[in-house]
């Protein structure tokens, strides 16, 4: 199966869509992904204000610490999609669409619609589609035992679907669960959209918002949690607070260790498969073609990231396979 792409969303951090002043904020942000909301931090009477709000943000230059801007509409179920949609896409600079609730395909089938109908030119599929623009990538919230059963149609809905995220406080309403500190009561659900979202070749697959997130003791818990979902498969977590980002996307970028691993194993490999040696020892360690694939993503994924992989590569430019 090939790597998922290139696409990085280490952190995805909501901000009200009614709140100008936080909108203003996030100019000033160095942050992966920025979902302006339109949905659960917006009250009813706020709906249009808010909608209004995001289209003439969208519309000023895109801030270059951001690297994506996104915007999670109402759910489809609550009648409120459809005017979210209208009012948004008219905005220039939207990369990608949050969709809360998402219990079947249909839900994604009704916005894929929608932006195909409203943006044509934002899709590949259709004919008056530009090399030079690109599609509305899509995001899909996982909120509900039903989800979590369709999980597999969910992933095949769409061709612009982009990752899945976990929404555990709506999940553990659902089935009446009280969430832990453990976090054990989600296990399963959590392991399910990881895999799912491998199984799909999905670029994102975003974990749980940590509700703690003032103070030491907050700070901990949140590295706690990146460290527990990174485990699971996640490469990603929402935010609901600026001061979570940086400890987020530390968590979820490679470290410089396992950069500079990856890196010598890559180097070493090209040098054993011009002896003809599938698998070789480097530092009394096995490697074999498994261990050199995950190496080749992780030096992709910190360059995404940002991270200076080039001074590696030539550190470490002499290094052979044992």
């Amino acid at each position: 199966m090939a790597s998922p792409s290139a696409i990085v969303r280490r952190a995805l951090l909501y901000v009200p869509g009614s709140s100008r002043k936080m909108l203003d904020k996030t100019i000033s942000l160095n942050v992966d992904c920025v979902a302006y909301d339109l949905e659960d931090s917006v009250t009813l009477g706020k709906k249009a204000e808010a909608r209004s709000n995001l289209r003439r943000f969208l519309e000023q230059p895109r801030p270059s610490g951001i690297k994506e801007q996104a915007v999670r509409i109402n759910a489809v179920e609550s009648g409120l999609a459809l005017e979210d949609l209208i009012e948004v896409l008219k905005a220039p600079h939207l990369d990608t669409i949050v969709i809360p609730k998402v219990n079947a395909a249909s839900d994604l089938h009704f916005v894929t619609d929608i932006i195909r109908h409203i943006l044509p030119s934002r899709h590949n599929s259709s004919k008056m589609s530009s090399p030079d623009t690109k599609p509305i990538k899509l995001l899909a919230l996982i909120e509900s035992a039903k989800a979590i059963s369709e999980l597999s149609s969910i992933c095949k809905a769409t061709p612009y679907l982009s990752g899945l995220i976990f929404a555990a406080e709506d999940f553990a309403l659902d089935l009446s669960l009280t969430r832990t500190p453990s976090l054990t009561e989600f296990l399963f659900a959590r392991s399910a959209i990881a895999i799912a979202c491998r199984a799909h070749n999905l670029p994102s697959t975003i974990d749980l918002v940590c509700t703690s997130y003032k103070g030491g003791e907050g700070q901990r818990i949140l590295k706690e949690e990146c460290l527990g979902g990174k485990g699971l498969g996640f490469n990603g977590k929402q935010c609901i607070h600026p001061s979570q980002v940086e400890i987020t996307q530390q968590t979820f970028a490679p470290s410089v260790g396992d950069v500079e691993w990856a890196v010598r194993i890559v180097t070493a490999d090209l040098k054993a498969a011009q002896q003809g040696r599938g698998a070789w020892t480097l530092d009394k360690k096995m490697i074999d073609a498994p261990v050199v694939g995950n190496a080749k993503h992780i030096i992709i994924k910190a360059k995404t990231c940002g991270m200076d992989v080039s001074a590696l590569q030539q550190k470490w430019s002499n290094q052979e396979p044992e």
